[in-house]
């Protein structure tokens, strides 16, 4: 097999998901999804050969802090931690009790079939053509079924890449819940997606059965927030870089873009983001992170053990905030479908 990387395929519109209506009066929900993969170098080439997964080992830290508020996290797992006997023994220990479920996380670069040129553009695995980015994630399936005895149910894309192509492949190998689409942020100069004008809300997707989108929970707090989006892009062009406007924007409490994670932002800032997409009536929020920012050294999130306590106690506060201030509930992405689909029937 021999494959090329090509560009754009398929990109996938706000029109291309119908949102799901969730009930005014319903609790706030909370998602935890962790892109659980190899240790590399963000900023070096992408390399076949970095495929280390000690820092899955540190997932303990993070499920200790989640089981004291009941909340069962998706490890979304790529094929390194799918195939190597060390990080399937911890999670699936973890799994055996029932406090975690196991999704499926696909980065081109290290998941077989190796065909494809190493490049920025063929890590979006949407650039690679239908039958390529179906053999990838068929394999990843596989090895996922094979070694945690789970047929995952819920995909993340590797870069937060989704394309037409696999909307269909989904459909095709029976996942049911996709969590790749981040709001708010533009990749295409990079070779990605963009995802603009997309909603923040849940969404079905499928031609002959229902799928739902889960996205990230990313946008903007600050006085200016009902023009986030347009004026975020404005303050973000290259000819302002200079100044950093789009710094000056946040510190001046006119703008921020938040995503609900805690890499990159403070605990504060993801409970404003909380308030305010509460008030615009979002019921679900997905808080992610990486299991690599568990290990200290490992990402830029956290360098030192200090930094890395620092994520955790971020987690654990914001946690004790949702679940304690606002009376929120912890939710899984599967079950949110199972809920939905089953009101959708009735």
């Amino acid at each position: 097999m021999t494959a090329s990387v090509e560009t754009a395929i398929a990109p996938v519109s706000p029109e291309f998901f119908t949102p799901v209506t969730v009930p005014a009066d319903s609790p706030l929900e909370l998602f935890v999804v962790v892109d659980t993969e190899e240790e590399f170098d963000w900023s070096a080439p992408f390399s076949r050969t970095a495929v280390g997964v000690t820092a899955i080992e540190d997932v303990r830290r993070l499920q200790a802090v989640l089981t004291r508020y009941h909340a069962i996290p998706t490890y979304v797992v790529d094929y390194p931690v799918a195939t190597t006997a060390s990080s399937v023994a911890c999670l699936r220990e973890f799994a055996s009790r029932g406090d975690c479920h196991i999704g499926a996380h696909l980065h081109p670069w290290v998941n077989p079939p190796y065909v494809e040129p190493m490049s920025r553009s063929a890590s979006y695995a949407c650039n690679l053509g239908h039958d390529l980015e179906q053999h990838k994630i068929t394999q990843l399936r596989a090895a996922i079924i094979e070694n945690f005895g789970v047929a995952p149910r819920v995909y993340k894309a590797g870069r937060y890449w989704f394309g037409r192509t696999t909307a269909e492949i989904l459909e095709t190998l029976g996942f049911d819940v996709d969590a790749s689409v981040n709001p708010h942020m533009d990749f295409r100069t990079d070779g990605g997606p963009s995802f603009e004008g997309f909603s923040v809300q849940p969404s079905w997707f499928g031609r002959q059965r229902r799928l739902l989108e889960l996205p990230c929970t990313m946008g903007f707090v600050g006085a200016a927030r009902r023009m986030g989006a347009a004026l975020h892009r404005a303050a973000s062009r290259k000819w302002l870089e200079p100044v950093r406007a789009v710094g000056v924007l946040a510190r001046s409490g006119a703008l921020n873009k938040v995503m609900l994670s805690p890499e990159g932002n403070t605990c504060a800032e993801m409970q404003a983001l909380t308030e305010a997409l509460s008030r615009d009536g979002v019921r679900t929020f997905s808080l992610t992170l990486h299991s690599s920012s568990l290990k200290p050294g490992c990402t830029a999130y956290a360098r030192t053990v200090a930094e890395r306590d620092g994520l955790l106690a971020t987690i654990d506060r914001y946690c004790d905030y949702f679940f304690g201030k606002l009376g929120g509930v912890p939710g899984t992405p599967a079950g949110l479908f199972d809920r939905l689909l089953k009101d959708s029937l009735s």
